[in-house]
């Protein structure tokens, strides 16, 4: 979603300014969600395993400059309801809190590179770390208070992500 902002804003989380756009200038704020059906998915740090799920989702959640709790919370809600676990007659009818599953959720700023000039990803979109890891944690928190067993990696660790692909069934969210 591109908007023009027509003079100085401060946008504000948890009561921190977070950016002040000058007059005329364009933000893209577009929160970024791979979503993948898994039979199970863990995440090692520094060679021990911080967090370990079975059947649910693995979720890697690009935080932009500009996205808000609103944003996160709808993000969370819709995640929560996706139809995308079989039912009986093996349709895709059935959401993760259907299947009484548990989701994974790891922090991945490179979803927000910006890759439209040369061969180096540029990260600038990308929201600061102080802001956006609490955005993460709030929305590793709506998921659990919509009732699903949730875990995360470690913010700015450098991870190994392990799965096993159900399907596979992969889908990407934008807000």
């Amino acid at each position: 979603m591109r908007a023009a902002v027509p003079s100085a804003i401060i946008h504000y989380f948890f009561g921190l300014a977070l950016e002040t756009f000058p007059r005329n200038s364009c933000i893209i704020t577009v929160m970024k969600a791979v979503v993948q059906r898994v039979k199970q998915a863990s995440v090692t740090v520094d060679g021990t395993v911080i967090s370990a799920i079975g059947t649910g989702l693995l979720i890697l959640l690009g935080v932009h400059q500009g996205d808000s709790a609103d944003q996160i919370a709808a993000l969370a809600k819709k995640i929560a309801a996706l139809r995308i676990f079989t039912d009986a007659e093996d349709k895709m009818n059935l959401s993760v809190a259907d299947i009484g599953g548990e989701i994974l959720v790891v922090s991945q700023f490179t979803l927000c590179a910006n890759t439209k000039k040369g061969n180096r990803p540029s990260f600038v979109g990308a929201e600061k770390p102080e802001i956006a890891a609490p955005l993460v944690d709030f929305f590793a928190e709506r998921l659990r208070a919509l009732g699903i067993p949730t875990q995360t990696g470690r913010f700015g660790a450098s991870m190994e992500v392990a799965l096993i692909n159900d399907g596979p069934v992969t889908i990407v969210l934008e807000s």
